[in-house]
């Protein structure tokens, strides 16, 4: 792009029969689609990715440090695949470089890549960085729960942000006890019956799509006293 202007942006596929993605290691260009490479890439973690043969420039293989990717394969992930905790490239060497620098990039090569700076230094906070940072050890479960109160916590800004709740915080009384995973044809009727044992149930509502009227599967169920929603939620 430098050197040929902002049209060269990307730069073509470069597809060769021989360079197949066949084992654990192999470094590929992953483009915007064909011929659309700029500077991402990625490293295979298992053998034989043939899906993305003829797809995707091969450049290059891991020769040294396959235990790291053993660890990245280790990693928990979410149900997308997506680590649990940052896995990230902190610093390169370059240890040959083969090319002589064309003299329009000569200011604008670093000496080294940069070290980057602690977490707390950072002046913006990533989408990435409300993850669990590599560097710290978390429980599994602990990993989940986490995962699980970040995502409820996006869906009630996204709530509040078309006017369904009033405030992302916003939460019910103390006497209001919330329902969910519900049987689709569970009554209001029912969750009376199932609750009045606890105590004296003043309304039960079961949350219904306006407009086929059919069951969300979760509900709210009020109490007259707050003791009473204690002993059901426990």
């Amino acid at each position: 792009r430098y050197l040929y202007g902002d049209q060269a942006r990307f730069f073509n596929d470069e597809i060769r029969p021989e360079l197949r993605h066949s084992k654990t290691g192999t470094i590929a260009m992953a483009s915007a689609g064909e011929n659309c490479n700029a500077s991402q890439f990625y490293i295979t973690l298992r053998d034989d990715v043939d899906y993305l043969d003829d797809k995707h420039t091969v450049f290059g293989t891991v020769a040294e440090g396959l235990d790291t990717l053993t660890k990245i394969n280790e990693a928990y992930v979410d149900d997308k695949g997506r680590p649990f905790k940052d896995i990230r490239i902190k610093h390169t060497y370059i240890l040959d470089d083969p090319f002589d620098d064309p003299p329009q990039l000569a200011e604008l090569i670093p000496e080294n890549s940069p070290l980057g700076k602690p977490r707390d230094e950072v002046a913006e906070e990533r989408l990435e960085d409300s993850w669990v940072p590599l560097d710290e050890t978390v429980d599994p479960g602990q990993l989940e729960e986490l995962i699980r109160s970040k995502e409820a916590h996006a869906n009630a800004v996204i709530l509040e942000s078309v006017g369904d709740i009033p405030d992302a915080e916003v939460k019910p009384p103390d006497n209001v006890l919330f329902v969910c995973k519900l049987n689709p044809v569970t009554q209001d009727e029912d969750l009376y019956t199932i609750f009045s044992r606890f105590g004296s149930v003043t309304s039960a509502e079961i949350i219904r799509d306006f407009k086929t009227g059919d069951s969300l599967c979760y509900a709210f169920i009020e109490f007259e006293e707050k003791e009473a929603c204690e002993r059901a939620y426990f």
